[in-house]
């Protein structure tokens, strides 16, 4: 595990995609930084951190060969790892949102951001970009529900050991992605994942809102949603979202 510590920078991912194109990075290289001018979630969204006090980071995999199609499974993985890392220094109940947030209770933990670097129809090489509330109390009202390991557990955590711990276990739930054991890696994910056939109220892009049940994830990442006639629906990220805090 090699390991580069930064102080401010725009972007941990876009700076580890920069490094592996000038240099022979290995894999699981990692960039952490205190403070990112710049970082970013899911669809171009704003992640905040307080400097010093969170993880932000970005990790690079590479790999022999993995389809295009089985992408999503890199997400599952991840997420995976990353949650299991935080049940290690948490008791309180601790669920994936999907396509890949961590949630304690109802508010975020954690997200990350998956950028693959694509040959042919195979993924060469992905960067991973996590950020991860650990140490910080309070939070900007406009950014939503969000929380820390310091506000659920009242306890100071050691990032840098953290982090290590964190790589350690993503690389652990990458294994059933090199070792291509795409269905055992799904039925982990659904059993952690927010909500998983428990009827909820979501509401769509057009801001239709109705109820509905998460019965399963496609390969390609899509949420399937059981709807109250019992047909299912299928939607890409952004198009579905969880009607309100209470759901």
């Amino acid at each position: 595990m090699n390991i580069i510590k930064l102080d401010a920078i725009e972007s941990t991912n876009f700076y580890l995609k920069e490094l592996a194109v000038k240099n022979d990075v290995e894999s699981y290289t990692v960039v952490s930084a205190n403070y990112q001018i710049a970082g970013r979630g899911q669809m171009g969204a704003t992640w905040h951190s307080e400097i010093g006090k969170n993880l932000t980071f970005s990790i690079l995999i590479k790999f022999d060969s993995l389809e295009i199609e089985h992408q999503f499974y890199l997400s599952m993985a991840v997420s995976l790892g990353l949650l299991a890392a935080i049940r290690m220094h948490i008791s309180s109940p601790l669920f994936i949102k999907w396509p890949n947030d961590i949630l304690a209770e109802k508010d975020k933990l954690a997200g990350i951001l998956i950028e693959n670097i694509v040959s042919g129809n195979a993924i060469k090489q992905t960067v991973i970009g996590i950020g991860l509330n650990v140490n910080q109390e309070q939070f900007p009202a406009t950014i939503g529900n969000v929380t820390s390991l310091k506000n659920v557990t009242g306890i100071f955590l050691d990032t840098d050991l953290l982090l290590e711990t964190i790589v350690i276990s993503i690389q652990n739930f990458m294994g059933y992605v090199e070792r291509k054991e795409f269905e055992q890696l799904k039925k982990i994910y659904l059993k952690s994942l927010y909500k998983y056939k428990k009827p909820a109220m979501f509401e769509d892009k057009k801001g239709a809102i109705f109820l509905g049940k998460i019965v399963d994830v496609f390969e390609d990442g899509k949420l399937v949603v059981e709807l109250e006639d019992e047909k299912n629906r299928k939607f890409n990220l952004k198009e579905i979202k969880f009607a309100s805090r209470r759901s």
